[in-house]
């Protein structure tokens, strides 16, 4: 038993058919192919070795205008169950052009994450997630 995620041709053949939700965002489909390249890339770096992935992994997902990461974890009771845990979004504000950055918190509701709530390129995000500085995003 595992849960050994899609390979990266096999998800980004998955986030091709999601790049109509970046045209309701209103971007074009060059920053549309940019966001989910630096997503795949991202995650696939950060991503533990294949024997640990069906102990632990971690993706994205897009939901409308937020780009979210999580782990996942096969449920500690549940045989076959696999448990998401979210950890950063990412929402774009066409209005502002910009990315409001959320960390997940104990009570498990989204929260500006306050030493730097907005950055103006999604680059930014990885960036503030991989530094985890204040311990928000990874613990």
């Amino acid at each position: 038993m595992g849960f050994e995620k899609k390979s990266v041709t096999e998800r980004s053949l998955v986030s091709k058919k999601i790049l109509s939700t970046f045209i309701i965002m209103a971007l074009d489909i060059t920053n549309a192919v940019d966001i989910i390249e630096l997503m795949e890339n991202y995650v696939e770096r950060i991503r533990p070795p294949h024997h640990l992935r069906n102990k632990v992994d971690i993706s994205y997902r897009i939901d409308n205008q937020s780009i979210i990461l999580f782990e996942l974890r096969p449920h500690f009771q549940i045989p076959g169950k696999i448990v998401e845990s979210e950890y950063g979004k990412a929402t774009y504000v066409k209005s502002e052009d910009k990315w409001k950055v959320y960390w997940k918190g104990g009570n498990m509701k989204w929260k500006a994450y306050a030493p730097y709530p907005e950055v103006k390129h999604l680059k930014g995000f990885i960036e503030l997630v991989e530094a985890d500085t204040h311990g928000c995003f990874k613990g």
